[in-house]
């Protein structure tokens, strides 16, 4: 029931990737030309092995600009009714690449790129994760029998579920 946190291991990068491939919805921040935090939903397009993640935007978004003054980016990915919490920092860059852009695409990208894989509006954003972090929480009898074992014990509970940091 009570795990503690742990450092990475070589399993936690595959399960940091497996619990953003089920939420793919995150909400990405940059850091816009005056040095404040700017933040919108993005959709997870594709998980690599190598901490390599994919996503579709405009060339005509601020995220652009905001990435060429500052490539550092955060990505918070969260499913309540599962319980699952993922945090993830790195560096974001853009790219035209018709053939990466082909294997990426999805017929639901019309309403955003008309012409397809090849529309002059679509970048690839590619985002190298430096760093993860993921929560998994148990249901609410374990954060029951924490609070009981805390009052009698006068000792707070330390982390209830699991929760693993990926360097």
């Amino acid at each position: 029931m009570l795990e503690k946190m742990s450092q990475s291991d070589p399993g936690d990068f595959a399960k940091l990737g497996e619990l953003i491939r089920d939420i793919q919805v995150a909400l990405l921040t940059t850091v816009d030309c005056d040095g404040r935090f700017h933040t919108r939903p993005v959709q997870t397009l594709q998980v690599e092995d190598d901490r390599t993640l994919w996503f579709f935007t405009d060339w005509s978004s601020p995220k652009v600009d905001e990435l060429h003054h500052d490539v550092r980016v955060s990505l918070g990915y969260a499913d309540p009714a599962k319980k699952v919490y993922v945090a993830v920092s790195g560096s974001g860059s853009l790219f035209r690449d018709i053939q990466k852009a082909k294997q990426l695409w999805s017929i639901e990208q019309r309403a955003y790129y008309p012409e397809g894989p090849e529309d002059e509006h679509l970048a690839l954003l590619r985002v190298l994760i430096e760093r993860g972090e993921y929560w998994i929480a148990p249901g609410r009898t374990s954060y029951l029998v924490a609070a009981v074992t805390a009052a009698a014990t006068g000792t707070p509970a330390g982390v209830i579920g699991e929760n693993r940091k990926i360097t």
